[in-house]
C-alpha cells in the first residue's frame, strides 16, 4: 500500500535544510567538479600527505552498515575528538529537530567562520600546491556559514521552538556544543605543541 507524504513543518525551515544539503554534499570544489565538504576536506588532507588511515576505516566499516556510534568507539583517535563527535551523533539519534539544530547553529555555523578565518590568514600567504585544497575548504566554509547558514539557521531555530522547555533544551546543547568544540581545539593545540617541540 502507498503512503502519501505530506508537506511537515515550516516551509522555510524545509527550504533551508535543502539549502544546506545541496551545499554540504554536493558544492563545488577548487577544480570546478562537484564534491561534498568531507570529500574537499579528505583530498585537502591527502594533498599534504597526511594520514587518513582513521577516516578510511572509518567508511568502510560505515559502509557495511555498523553503527556509527559504535564505529566511533572503536577508532583509535583521542579522547577530545571521540566525545565530541559521539555528542553529535548522539543528538541526532534523539530526533529532536530543535536540539539538533541548536547544535548546528551555535556549535558550528555561528563560530566556524570565525575560527576559520584566523587559520586562513596563517596559511593564505603559502603558495605551496598542497595547500590549494585546504585553503579553498575554508574559504568555502566562511562565505557559506557566515553569509548564508548562519543567519538562517538562527530563524530556523526560532521556527523549531514552541515552547519554554524547547528553549531551555536549545541553551543546554548550545552550551554543551561550544564546550565540546572548545575541550577539541585544545586537545588539537596541545597535540601540535608536543609535535613542535619534540621537532625542535
Amino acid at each position: 500500500m502507498c503512503k502519501h507524504r505530506v508537506p511537515l513543518g515550516s516551509p522555510d525551515v524545509r527550504h533551508f535544510i535543502n539549502e544546506i544539503v545541496i551545499d554540504e554534499e554536493s558544492d563545488v570544489d577548487h577544480n570546478g567538479a562537484y564534491k561534498s565538504h568531507f570529500e574537499m576536506y579528505y583530498d585537502a588532507m591527502q594533498a599534504l600527505g597526511a594520514s587518513t588511515n582513521q577516516m578510511d576505516q572509518c567508511l568502510q566499516k560505515l559502509q557495511k552498515g555498523e553503527d556509527v556510534l559504535s564505529v566511533i568507539d572503536g577508532l583509535s583517535i583521542p579522547a577530545y575528538v571521540k566525545n565530541f563527535t559521539r555528542f553529535n551523533f548522539e543528538l541526532i539519534e534523539e530526533r529532536k529537530p530543535h536540539k539538533i539544530a541548536a547544535a548546528f547553529t551555535f556549535g558550528r555555523e555561528n563560530v566556524i567562520p570565525d575560527m576559520f578565518m584566523g587559520i586562513l590568514s596563517e596559511i593564505q600567504t603559502q603558495s605551496k600546491e598542497d595547500l590549494k585544497g585546504l585553503r579553498y575548504y575554508f574559504q568555502r566554509h566562511i562565505e557559506l556559514d557566515g553569509d548564508e547558514h548562519g543567519p538562517l539557521a538562527l530563524k530556523m531555530i526560532d521556527q523549531l521552538c514552541h515552547s519554554e522547555k524547547d528553549w531551555k533544551e536549545v541553551q543546554s546543547v548550545a552550551y554543551q556544543s561550544l564546550m565540546l568544540r572548545k575541550q577539541l581545539w585544545d586537545g588539537i593545540f596541545e597535540e601540535i605543541k608536543s609535535v613542535k617541540s619534540v621537532l625542535v
